[in-house]
């Protein structure tokens, strides 16, 4: 973006005072001269002082003389300070990696064909979907609001029910545990929510006994998917585990960046191959430790930059998201029901009229896939 500026029409010839002034003033961009059309039929008082442009420039004319400013350089420059603060927060060197990649990582969305963005319609059934959280858990309405637009019907499931028996899971066809930082992360992301389930007998059953059964989906995000890697839920015949752990940043990291869909068997994201959307990401222990080849997992989403802040946390094989062999189970870190509906996300094209981003589309084919297409 770039701007041609001409002040000369203003009478003060201090470019300092006409610029850096404390009185309080209005700046309006229209798109065409209807506005100053409107200004004059009201009888109020206005400068046209430009335009913007696609120069990378700001130019402005004082009348007596043109300045030039280059916006990337300035930019930088405004940017440093922050900068010097981050390389006190950030480790790994990873606050310069910032400062030189902020401005080559582009939003730049691919979306898939199969999405329309209309208002999502349902009729007939509507299986039963559970939203499981534990003590400090986040985003459980958010998840809850995507799978009813997506055609489920949702309950709430706190682990206090599977503790006590009061829930076991057998009619429940899609389980999804959601984001948060369980019991405030005090023995790090999802360790004592998996501990609350591995060492419970009625808790241990319900999960295990859900994760056994064929005709059954589930989604774990942020938090959930700790939960479903610390439980070996994903891989379970792998040898070595993946593991979730610590952002290479040493902090956490919550920022909209974009993800792409790779080829992938995943009952959810199938149809979204190719896409590139996007996300938002909240976590503090959201790097994939895989230890395996990469071909021994099935990637499903890629962070569409491999370098830092794009990619928030230095996931190995640069992974966002991983599904189980038979692509029934999905772990991952970006919260995508956080970015369920167009309006979620910090920036959407202008030329879309979207109800429904494209995540959308991964909770109708959840649906679609338990009772069918209605």
């Amino acid at each position: 973006m770039g701007a041609s500026i001409n002040i000369s029409s203003i009478k003060e010839q201090d470019i300092i005072k006409v610029l850096f002034s404390e009185n309080s003033g209005i700046i309006l961009q229209a798109k065409d001269s209807r506005l100053e059309a409107l200004l004059k039929e009201r009888n109020i008082g206005f400068h046209k002082i430009g335009s913007a442009n696609t120069s990378g420039v700001v130019e402005i004319n004082t009348g007596s003389e043109i300045l030039d400013f280059n916006i990337n350089e300035y930019r930088d420059l405004w940017y440093e300070k922050s900068f010097l603060f981050d390389q006190h927060q950030t480790s790994n060197n990873l606050a310069r990696e910032r400062y030189k990649n902020y401005k080559n990582q582009p939003l730049t969305y691919s979306f898939p064909a199969v999405f329309n963005g209309n208002k999502l319609k349902f009729s007939g059934i509507r299986p039963q979907a559970a939203i499981l959280r534990e003590k400090g858990s986040n985003s459980e309405r958010e998840m809850a609001n995507a799978l009813f637009q997506a055609g489920f019907e949702v309950r709430d499931v706190h682990m206090t029910d599977l503790i006590n028996g009061r829930e076991d899971l057998k009619d429940v066809r899609f389980l999804g545990a959601v984001g948060g930082f369980s019991n405030s992360d005090v023995l790090g992301s999802a360790k004592g929510w998996a501990g609350a389930i591995r060492y419970n007998e009625k808790a241990n059953k319900a999960i295990m006994d859900f994760f056994k059964r064929e005709d059954t989906l589930s989604i774990g995000i942020c938090n959930g998917c700790q939960l479903f890697l610390e439980l070996d839920l994903i891989n379970p015949e792998h040898e070595n585990l993946a593991k979730m752990t610590y952002n290479d940043s040493g902090k956490h990291e919550c920022q909209f960046t974009s993800v792409k869909i790779q080829e992938n068997n995943s009952v959810m994201m199938k149809n979204l191959e190719g896409a590139n959307l996007g996300v938002w990401i909240s976590h503090g222990e959201g790097k994939f430790n895989l230890p395996m080849q990469e071909n021994d997992y099935k990637i499903v989403g890629k962070y569409s930059y491999e370098l830092y802040p794009a990619n928030p946390n230095g996931s190995h094989y640069n992974a966002a998201m991983i599904v189980s062999e038979d692509g029934r189970h999905l772990a991952t870190m970006p919260h995508i029901e956080r970015s369920f509906a167009a309006w979620n996300w910090a920036y959407y094209p202008d030329d879309r009229k979207d109800e429904w981003s494209p995540w959308a589309e991964a909770f109708v084919n959840a649906r679609n896939y338990l009772v069918g297409p209605k």
